[in-house]
């Protein structure tokens, strides 16, 4: 990996440009060095950008904000990856609105040759951890190398960690904040311990708090690290969905465990099944064999019987983004996800999550190949 330069950093930290327009002016000037050395009134012509965005480029507070956070990064031996270098994840490479930059502290490979992401609600039950550890012992049998990624949350996610730690495969956490915080703190000992065997993940700088959009915004980094994304345990709205919603619009492989029609914490697992956008599973056994990964099979037994269920976690949206969502789906009658945030100029893992919400609330519809349109 090559030495971390002020110049990416800085590209991520300009007020206005996201992901998507800091790649187009990647490919417009060749480097993130580039950016800050070209003429004001060549950026203004960009597409794109304009006169505006030309100023932002131009503030000096940027490369001193990046300055600082090449100091944080050295002091702390914190590792950079920048989407045009070679050692960048080739499969988060892949995806439409793959981060620019991405800070990485800990021991493991982000090309590992086998990733899955474990992911589910936040108030899991008794079977929702059981069969977490099922899973993931059952994958430890027969895929000792298996990175498990997920994201240090309450309920599934740490469950996923801790069980990944006990059975001696490595496991990335991928977090809504700076490096320089752990949230929750009650994980911070999993995350130590995490460091020596895989590690911690952001696109956020240090000083970056874990503010509610920033949770959807990490989601696609979850789903676009992993060749599969597995929901063990969901209701019918959470982020976990809209992880494995991001997961189907990149064309990753994602799965999830069936629950009773009558367990509130198994209704978002039966839809996305119902949907054709997740394959059932029943044990990691089913997991290898629909992923055709050459290996041993483990044998899970059948899965306990579900306790009680908790209200399900509600999300917000966005009503002008909606708005504009349901008038270009009005026009175009369905379009592809990545046709669509082409068109309004949104992330796709923005966009996943607010179309979400709409298909929840019967106002548009998803059809196969990641396709939509109204209901």
């Amino acid at each position: 990996m090559k030495e971390p330069s002020i110049y990416p950093i800085g590209l991520t930290m300009i007020n206005g440009i996201g992901d998507v327009l800091g790649r187009q002016l990647l490919q417009t000037l060749g480097d993130a060095e580039a950016v800050f050395t070209e003429k004001t009134h060549v950026l203004e012509k960009i597409p794109g950008i304009g006169k505006t965005l030309a100023a932002e480029i131009k503030r000096p507070e940027v490369l001193q904000r990046a300055e600082k956070e090449l100091a944080f990064i050295e002091k702390n031996k914190i590792s950079c990856y920048f989407l045009p270098e070679a050692d960048y994840p080739f499969r988060l490479r892949e995806c439409p609105d793959a981060p620019l930059l991405i800070y990485f502290k800990g021991k493991t490979d982000l090309n590992a040759r086998r990733i899955i992401s474990v992911v589910g609600t936040r108030k899991t039950t008794d079977y929702g951890r059981g069969l977490t550890e099922k899973l993931i012992a059952g994958l430890a049998e027969s895929i000792p190398e298996l990175l498990i990624v997920s994201g240090l949350a309450y309920g599934i996610d740490i469950a996923a960690h801790r069980s990944a730690l006990k059975h001696q495969l490595p496991t990335l956490g991928i977090l809504a904040h700076g490096l320089d915080r752990i949230y929750p703190s009650a994980h911070r000992e999993t995350a130590i311990e995490m460091l020596e065997h895989g590690g911690l993940l952001v696109d956020f700088p240090s000083g970056t708090n874990p503010d509610k959009p920033n949770f959807i915004r990490r989601n696609r980094i979850i789903a676009g690290l992993a060749d599969a994304t597995v929901v063990v345990e969901s209701a019918d709205r959470g982020g976990s969905l809209i992880t494995a919603e991001i997961a189907f619009s990149y064309g990753r492989d994602v799965f999830a465990f069936p629950g009773r029609t009558s367990d509130v914490h198994s209704q978002g697992c039966n839809r996305i099944i119902r949907q054709n956008k997740a394959g059932l599973i029943t044990c990691a056994a089913d997991l290898i064999l629909s992923l055709c990964w050459d290996v041993q099979a483990a044998t899970d037994a059948p899965p306990t019987p579900p306790l009680p269920q908790q209200p399900p976690l509600l999300f917000t949206e966005n009503d002008e983004e909606s708005r504009q969502i349901l008038t270009v789906l009005q026009e175009k009658k369905e379009m592809h996800i990545n046709q669509l945030a082409a068109e309004l100029n949104l992330p796709v893992y923005k966009l996943s999550g607010i179309l979400f919400e709409l298909e929840m609330n019967g106002q548009v519809k998803a059809i196969p190949g990641s396709t939509y349109k109204l209901k």
